[in-house]
């Protein structure tokens, strides 16, 4: 691992900034406290690190930052137990907190290249694809077309919505968003489900790869809308982070059979995970 030969030791970083996204979810810029780590701390889209503070507990976390965008790094932190709680109450910027990292096999980038790329998120899903989303644009000439998917319950719970909007108007990528129900707020936009919004998109299956992340009821839905509109299986990537905890396969808690989320994930093809229901549907 970049932090080091030891998979169990934390590297110290400092928090740099902190940004409120929605209503009990951040996003923490931070930096390793070595310069030469900090310098050469890289992964790939899709990878994520574990978090800890001594004392409190340890936690994973996807990178919704691009390994393009080399010094610093960023995660999407929503509060949900007695960490993230720990980390919104009592650490602010400038404080220290341990990671160890990159793990996971994160997106095949190599694999995408020069096709079409579909990014579809249903909510918090936005999180781990905008790493991806800002390398794909970070590296636009590898790639042929770019297209976001993105639905949220409502216009103020679409994350990054200033920057995705400004992507789409440089005209970097190919943006549609819906939302369940404005709500009463203003929204120009489509109103929906995600999954709606396929159906609104004219792309060549046979020279586009698919990646998808959100809650599991999204899965059940948009997999068969893919597949129908004559995606391959095999054409088909999935990030499923929900389950893991030690990130080393030690614990034992994201095993599906002899399956590993956080070693032979958290990216997987729709046809790896076909056969194990469970990462998807959990």
């Amino acid at each position: 691992m970049a932090t080091g030969p030891n998979p169990y030791l934390p590297a110290p970083a400092r928090i740099l900034r902190i940004s409120e996204l929605l209503e009990g979810t951040r996003l923490f810029e931070l930096r390793f406290e070595d310069p030469s780590l900090a310098a050469a701390f890289s992964y790939r889209p899709g990878q994520f690190v574990e978090l800890s503070v001594l004392g409190v507990g340890e936690a994973p976390f996807s990178l919704p930052s691009s390994p393009t965008r080399r010094g610093t790094f960023e995660l999407g932190i929503r509060r949900a137990g007695v960490l993230t709680g720990f980390l919104f109450d009592h650490i602010g910027e400038g404080d220290t907190v341990g990671i160890r990292g990159p793990l996971g096999n994160g997106f095949p980038t190599d694999q995408f290249a020069g096709s079409n790329l579909l990014l579809v998120a249903g909510g918090l899903g936005m999180v781990p694809l905008r790493g991806l989303l800002q390398y794909l644009v970070d590296t636009r000439d590898e790639f042929g077309r770019v297209v976001l998917l993105y639905g949220g319950r409502s216009p103020d719970r679409i994350l990054f919505r200033d920057e995705l909007e400004l992507m789409a108007r440089c005209g970097d990528a190919e943006i549609l968003l819906t939302v369940d129900d404005p709500g009463g707020l203003q929204w120009s936009g489509q109103r929906g489900f995600v999954t709606d919004l396929v159906d609104h998109v004219e792309i060549d299956p046979s020279t586009t790869f698919a990646v998808a992340c959100g809650p599991p009821v999204f899965y059940k839905f948009l997999l068969e809308k893919l597949v129908d509109a004559g995606f391959r299986k095999n054409k088909i990537f999935l990030s499923l982070e929900r389950r893991m905890e030690c990130g080393i396969g030690k614990c034992g808690h994201c095993a599906v059979g002899y399956t590993f989320t956080c070693l032979h994930g958290p990216v997987f093809s729709y046809w790896d995970a076909i056969n194990l229901p469970e990462l998807i549907y959990e």
